[in-house]
């Protein structure tokens, strides 16, 4: 394995949660979804009392880069890291990152972290994605609206970390973001009032319906807001929970519309993609 995505997410699930150790050692690549899922992957293990052992990439570029998204603070709560002094990323005031890994555990944290974003937004967005100030605040609602989901219904923390990308075959620039949890997951989370199936039905009733938990008018119309940012500018969008995900794929990207049957992993695994306009 030499690249760390949510392309390449269900092979290391299946394989790191069934070894010890997860090497990294041939990694030359990783993305903000890949980050964010070993790190999940590690909260899991912790609430089993199981410590395992990540070999870091041999690549000093990529582990100046993990280091850049604050990967290592968090990966060192649950994990052994081998070796454990990686390289530094000596980080600079022109990086391309949007918003390292931050943890989401209460409002107080998405206001935190809409104010960061909104402080780089200009100087990446518009320059990089080409996005008017009216695209940039939708950037903005779709961001808070995403992260306030795993306050409202996940039961549990989250994390969310951003990253702008050159994407060769597109020849333009995209932002990636990644938001995930290991709470009660989709399913649970609208079981109390909707009898519902399967993973499957239960993101497809909060995507495409604007389904929520709470009966208040009003509530539950977040991720139908993300879906309609993310259409608009012609972005991907796909949602994990439990063994299923949902994606909304535009043309310029690849993936399935539908995935089942998936290794079972507890709350759920969002990944945005935007494209430059």
């Amino acid at each position: 394995m030499n690249q760390l995505t949510e392309e390449t997410f269900e092979p290391t699930l299946r394989s790191f949660i069934r070894s010890e150790q997860i090497d990294l050692r041939s990694v030359s690549f990783i993305d903000p979804y890949g980050m964010l899922g070993l790190l999940e992957i590690g909260e899991l293990c912790q609430l089993e009392d199981v410590k395992k052992t990540i070999l870091l990439p041999g690549s000093a570029e990529v582990c100046r880069y993990l280091d850049r998204m604050d990967f290592f603070s968090f990966a060192r709560r649950t994990f052994t890291l081998e070796p454990l002094q990686p390289p530094a990323s000596g980080s600079s005031a022109d990086s391309d990152v949007l918003l390292e890994i931050t943890p989401i555990e209460r409002s107080s944290d998405i206001h935190y972290i809409v104010g960061r974003v909104r402080d780089r937004a200009q100087a990446i967005l518009a320059r990089h994605l080409k996005y008017d100030d009216r695209a940039i605040n939708g950037f903005i609602v779709a961001l808070s609206e995403v992260c306030q989901n795993i306050i409202e219904h996940s039961e549990n923390k989250g994390f969310v970390g951003i990253q702008k990308y050159r994407y060769p075959s597109l020849n333009r620039n995209i932002v990636k973001i990644a938001v995930m949890d290991t709470g009660i997951g989709f399913r649970k989370s609208l079981s109390s009032r909707f009898k519902l199936k399967s993973d499957q039905e239960a993101i497809d009733k909060a995507l495409l319906h604007g389904a929520s938990r709470h009966e208040d008018e009003g509530r539950g119309h977040g991720l139908a807001a993300v879906r309609r940012f993310v259409t608009q500018w012609n972005g991907k969008l796909s949602i994990r929970s439990g063994t299923a995900r949902l994606a909304l794929i535009p043309k310029w990207s690849r993936g399935k519309a539908l995935e089942t049957g998936l290794t079972q992993f507890p709350g759920s695994q969002i990944n945005i993609i935007l494209p430059e306009v």
